[in-house]
């Protein structure tokens, strides 16, 4: 029995060896991924404070005071929230934090009065909304480790259309933005329509204001920024979800590693506990051994005595 079990103990150290060599090697190339999703993030940043200002100036300067885009709709029927996660699993509360703070939102917002419709970014978001039946848009999965700017301005162009067209009234953006190595947050963020207050937020802001001349109309350039404005918002967003997804998924293999050489101790063991175990019985039977033949050999002698004295009694004849 004890030899049975130290091999199935040997055999389950083997197993959490390997699995901790691939939560190692994990936790390497998500840390190695987190400097460049960073210096991605950093390198974002100035154009995204650049396009806010100039859409905060062209507002300031009246321009775009009776376009949806700014003014909104009063009567808010139909919400479409688009939330950012992972292609993969195995980062953490990355995923569950993006979604949970979705579907509050979605319960918060609708009520049963208003609509709402999820455009999914990232393979575990499409499967998570889809698997619980919420009415979903169309999704983009495939990049969320690395985004490109074509997918920012695909998705940018996909939710502003729905804008246009009247099918949504409102779009929230919901994603995890990164703070630093070690901290990260959920964000919600209205994406369109812009009010004032969005259009001077943002993940870079700058306090400075400056007076232009706008050649042509500045209602015509803030018809061309606008969407624009929308693709660096929503690149912004997939740039911080990436650095987050990285960050996650670093401390997530960490924990897991400290976790698999910590089971690794204890299975040793308890391996070695159950080998003394098996040496202690081994030597224990060999000693009861070594006497029981110790005590035949002295008994032989005293048997033959006995024999002997027996026929000399009975003349021989025993």
């Amino acid at each position: 029995m004890a030899g049975g079990q130290e091999r199935i103990l040997r055999g389950r150290i083997r197993s959490v060896q390997a699995t901790k060599k691939i939560t190692r090697a994990m936790e390497l190339i998500a840390a190695s991924r987190i400097v460049k999703a960073q210096q991605r993030v950093a390198a974002a940043v100035p154009y995204s404070e650049l396009i806010t200002e100039v859409v905060k100036d062209l507002a300031a300067a009246g321009a775009g005071k009776d376009k949806p885009f700014l003014a909104g709709r009063p009567d808010v029927k139909r919400i479409c929230f688009v939330p950012i996660a992972a292609d993969r699993g195995l980062c953490g509360g990355y995923n569950s934090g993006v979604l949970r703070a979705t579907e509050g939102e979605i319960k918060a917002d609708t009520g049963g009065a208003v609509e709402h419709l999820v455009v999914p970014v990232g393979r575990k978001a499409e499967g998570y909304f889809r698997f619980r039946g919420y009415n979903l848009g169309q999704g983009f999965a495939g990049f969320t480790d690395n985004p490109p700017y074509s997918v920012a301005k695909e998705i940018g162009e996909y939710v502003v259309d729905l804008f246009v067209r009247g099918e949504v009234d409102k779009v929230v953006l919901i994603y995890t933005r990164f703070v630093s190595a070690g901290s990260q947050e959920v964000v919600i963020r209205p994406l369109v329509p812009l009010d004032r207050g969005v259009v001077e937020g943002g993940d870079g802001k700058n306090a400075a204001g400056a007076d232009y001349e706008y050649e042509p109309d500045p209602d015509l350039i803030l018809d061309t920024l606008l969407p624009r404005y929308v693709e660096a918002r929503v690149y912004a967003a997939l740039l911080n979800a990436a650095a987050s997804e990285h960050a996650f998924r670093q401390r997530a293999m960490k924990s897991a590693t400290d976790n698999a050489e910590e089971l690794i101790k204890n299975l040793s063991r308890i391996m070695n506990r159950a080998r003394q175990d098996s040496i202690t019985t081994e030597i224990m039977e060999i000693v009861g051994g070594a006497e029981a033949l110790a005590g035949d050999d002295d008994s032989t002698p005293r048997r033959v005595e006995y024999v002997m004295a027996d026929a000399n009694q009975t003349g021989g004849r025993v």
